[in-house]
């Protein structure tokens, strides 16, 4: 047999490193796949070695599902779980960080079709008093200022004291209204007067649908997840519940000195505490199918689908954020969809009109934290969307 030595001193370095990682994580094991690879993608070739390239880099794995007139490619490079060199494979379960933001719009867009709610009401008309009276400027916010992330209310995330609590207390599932204490009384900024994006929008939305309907996360796994077919996607999920072992392992560059540190546990922990803007896994292809349903108006009307694209800019005139699709471009080009980060995840779920191509790409390291080992592989990843626009 002949030895590719560039492959073993690879494994021979992660194995050096995986000495360096605390040994932790959840239990995740090889699966089924459930579809086959298009191995005569015209681009796969070219998006094959650049993934290779990435798990080069230190990333520890790296997932991508396409879908354009060519039909699907999938592929997974690295690894699930470094500690035991799980191979990461496309059916393994993904965290979607900040994505699942688009799904919560989604349902409230639904809502808004059957009457139940008004975009333009404030939110003081929908959220119980208790709730209302903690955040600020509530009679002046509307549901559609929390869609598009121009309510003014602070940050959760920025608050010292729930960073020291969710750090102390790793593996405490906090409840969807525990955030409303953290976002002070004062607003930011006046509602409606300019955009600055806040996961406490997605929360709030995530609490007036439980109002509306008794429980969001049902009637999203009811009207969205079962019509369209994504049996391998699951929202709030519950701690600790790896999905047969199918749940990767994630890591982070805590010290940003390039080592990795197994972050499965706090995340898996801080998925399950999170509604609305965040808190949801799936596959590479259950993502894509959300995205091509929602886009292809199986979910939502036109009409519906065309103000979800009603865009705000930033203070620089940018185009920024809709009613729950963000705007971005990918090497030059229009793209709508969403992104996310956490712990121990980065992940992208765009449309490319222009091309008429759906992505969704992960990678199982952390993104919020500011490492090396990212910065070199965002190169990398730019030359991926160059790839995917051409």
């Amino acid at each position: 047999m002949k030895i590719n030595y560039i492959n073993l001193f690879f494994v021979l370095t992660l194995l050096f490193f995986v000495e360096k990682i605390k040994a932790q994580g959840l239990e995740v094991m090889p699966c089924t796949e459930t579809k086959t690879i298009n191995t005569n993608h015209p681009k796969a070739n070219e998006l094959k070695a650049l993934m290779q390239e990435l798990v080069k880099q230190s990333i520890p794995g790296v997932v991508m599902s396409i879908e354009d007139k060519n039909g699907v490619w999938e592929n997974a490079e690295g690894y699930a779980k470094l500690e035991d060199l799980t191979p990461l494979q496309p059916c393994h379960l993904q965290y979607l960080g900040s994505i699942p933001k688009l799904y919560m719009a989604t349902v409230i867009m639904k809502l808004w079709e059957e009457g139940k709610i008004d975009l333009n009401a404030p939110i003081s008309q929908y959220l119980p008093m208790k709730m209302s009276k903690q955040v600020p400027n509530s009679e002046k916010i509307t549901v559609k200022m929390l869609l598009n992330h121009t309510s003014g209310i602070n940050e959760y995330n920025d608050v010292s004291a729930y960073i020291c609590q969710l750090l102390q207390e790793p593996k405490r599932i906090f409840q969807p209204e525990e955030y409303l204490q953290y976002i002070g009384k004062k607003p930011d900024f006046e509602a409606g007067s300019r955009y600055s994006y806040r996961n406490i929008n997605y929360v709030l939305l995530s609490l007036i649908a439980d109002q509306l309907t008794g429980n969001h996360a049902d009637y999203m796994r009811k009207t969205i997840f079962k019509p369209l077919g994504m049996s391998n996607t699951f929202y709030r999920i519950e701690q600790g519940n790896t999905y047969d072992k199918r749940l990767v392992n994630t890591y982070w560059d805590r010290y940003s000195n390039n080592i990795l540190e197994n972050s499965s546990v706090l995340l898996n922990t801080n998925t399950a505490s999170m509604a609305g803007d965040d808190g949801v896994v799936c596959t590479p292809a259950d993502a894509i199918l959300f995205l091509k349903g929602l886009i292809q108006g199986k979910i939502v009307s036109e009409k519906t689908l065309a103000m979800m694209q009603e865009w705000v800019s930033d203070r620089k005139g940018n185009k920024r954020y809709g009613l729950g699709f963000a705007y971005m471009e990918m090497a030059g080009m229009k793209a709508i969809g969403h992104s996310g980060g956490g712990l121990g995840t980065g992940c992208q779920l765009y449309y490319l009109p222009e091309k008429k191509v759906f992505i969704f790409t992960a990678i199982n390291l952390g993104t919020v934290t500011e490492t090396p080992i990212f910065k070199e592989a965002e190169k990398t990843i730019e030359k991926i969307y160059q790839v995917l626009v051409k």
